[in-house]
């Protein structure tokens, strides 16, 4: 199925404490750039992120934002400072016998003391957070992709109908064409009969030159040619994404096709056709700048 690059994709979850959303962003772009962003401490689980994206997305502009937040009391621990206590005891000691004042320390007059004691956070596990946020992380790119498919449904079929469209002129082409050469033999029996009044009109001659007219102005390679191309353009679309790339590249091989018969036209019923047959493979163009 055909996808598109642009998309939006969210995705919850929860565990080791701590709830996590993931949500990506996409636009068009000629090749992946994967950009991740999310707290610095959790920055081990970016490589991670960048791989899941790799293996779901070809190409686009993708942005990743995820957050984490502790839902529940943090673990710490309560350390002494023994060697900042200690100092405090020998500190009130000497006060005591320098000054003479009566010495009550005691622990709870110490705890009271600045740094004494150090309150520190449980060390985090962070295996277990980044694999909290991969969970998240993998419901975002199903959302994600979901969307892409719906837009490329939109995508795939406006292009069919394009395609339909275009190989409806060409087919006006190769009408025209062959009465071109009929009508140019015919304005030149004329201009010859008129030119040579009572003396008598080679035929052959005539016959030679629009023989020579017809080999000059032919379409038919370029005809058949674009035909083909219409054809691999709907096969590449019902073999789905990622084709984006090659249906540019198809692309230009359709506009070289049709320039060369705007080229050899020398009519201007065939001249119309070849700019109505340009608008549409500009739109195309267009279109196939959204496709993965």
């Amino acid at each position: 199925m055909l996808k598109s690059m642009t998309g939006y994709g969210r995705g919850e979850g929860t565990g080791s404490g701590c709830s996590f959303v993931v949500e990506l962003r996409s636009v068009n772009n000629r090749y992946l750039d994967c950009n991740v962003r999310l707290p610095r401490v959790y920055a081990c689980a970016e490589d991670g992120i960048r791989q899941r994206v790799k293996k779901a997305v070809s190409r686009g502009k993708v942005d990743v934002f995820v957050t984490v937040e502790h839902t529940g009391e943090e673990p710490v621990t309560v350390a002494l400072n023994e060697a900042l206590a200690t100092g405090y005891v020998r500190a009130l000691n000497e006060l005591e016998e320098k000054l003479g004042v009566r010495n009550d320390v005691s622990a709870s007059v110490l705890s009271r003391l600045p740094d004494v004691f150090r309150v520190e956070k449980a060390p985090e596990n962070l295996e277990a957070v980044a694999e909290g946020i991969y969970q998240a992380a993998e419901l975002a790119l199903t959302d994600f992709d979901a969307m892409r498919v719906r837009e490329g449904e939109k995508l795939s079929e406006d292009l069919l109908g394009r395609l339909t469209t275009l190989e409806q002129l060409n087919a006006q082409v190769e009408e025209r064409a062959p009465e071109r050469v009929s009508a140019y033999r015919e304005r030149l029996y004329q201009k010859l009969k008129e030119v040579l009044e009572d003396r008598q009109l080679d035929e052959s001659r005539v016959l030679t030159e629009a023989a020579l007219f017809a080999d000059k102005v032919a379409v038919d390679e370029e005809t058949v040619r674009l035909r083909s191309h219409i054809q691999q353009f709907r096969d590449m679309v019902a073999q789905g994404s990622p084709i984006g790339r090659k249906l540019d590249f198809l692309i230009q091989e359709m506009n070289r096709e049709t320039n060369t018969i705007g080229s050899k036209a020398n009519d201007l019923e065939l001249s119309t056709i070849c700019v109505e047959m340009k608008a549409e493979l500009e739109k195309l163009r267009e279109q196939v700048q959204n496709v993965e």
